[in-house]
């Protein structure tokens, strides 16, 4: 018994000897991580790369081709809700520079809706269904929609903004020629601001709140540039 195992032991030694010892040519165990061969990686990350952000395939769900039923949608209109269009309409015609579209009042459901925009409207009809038209063929509306009454009732707490708990819509932004002047003249008229253009990290960006409470952003083309 003993020289079988002695004899064992010295053909599986011979066996070893046999087998080649490994080179630096040799192909390593796991070729996809050889530090010799890292071109896997640069190719995945370059394909990363040469990808814009906006790519469907940096954006799961987003369809590169849209729907030819959708061809001709538009972002039309976002809609506030306001206390009392006194204030309202005055702030967003002489503090942001914004025309009276059109108004449509709805006496027996007691509101009225007031469109803003920055369109010319000396170009635009002036009554009836072709200004209804012309206003709603108008891109990135604002409608201001007061129920009746709002106005003068001591217990009206007011609308949400979407910006405390449990937050939601956020805020619109205004594009401004220069988002420095435009905030000097802002806190001239008393505009309350959410952050001036140089609090906290983003510079050169600032939000103010309409009368309701609302946030606008408000930035010039040479900082959005910057981001």
């Amino acid at each position: 018994m003993a020289s079988c195992s002695i004899s064992n032991t010295l053909l599986r030694f011979s066996l070893l000897r046999l087998i080649p010892k490994p080179t630096s040519s040799s192909i390593p165990l796991f070729p996809s991580i050889s530090r010799k061969d890292p071109s896997r990686f640069r190719l995945f990350s370059a394909s990363m790369a040469s990808e814009p952000k906006e790519s469907p395939s940096n954006n799961p769900g987003l369809h590169s081709i849209p729907d030819e039923a959708t061809k001709g949608y538009f972002m039309q209109q976002t809609m506030f809700r306001i206390k009392d269009p006194k204030v309202s309409l005055d702030f967003y015609s002489r503090v942001l520079g914004m025309s009276l579209l059109k108004r449509l009042d709805f006496p027996e459901m007691k509101f009225s809706l007031y469109f803003m925009g920055y369109e010319d409207t000396a170009s635009a009809p002036s009554y009836g269904t072709e200004r209804t038209v012309w206003t709603f063929s108008q891109k990135a509306t604002i409608e201001l929609t007061h129920n009746w009454g709002t106005e003068s009732d001591p217990d009206f707490k007011g609308y949400h903004n979407g910006n405390s708990e449990p937050r939601g819509f956020g805020h619109i932004g205004i594009t401004v020629d220069d988002t420095y002047k435009a905030c000097e003249r802002f806190e001239h008229l008393g505009v309350e601001f959410v952050k001036k253009p140089d609090d906290g990290k983003m510079k050169g960006i600032a939000f103010i709140k309409d009368p309701d409470g609302y946030w606008i952003e408000i930035f010039d083309l040479k900082t959005v540039g910057t981001l």
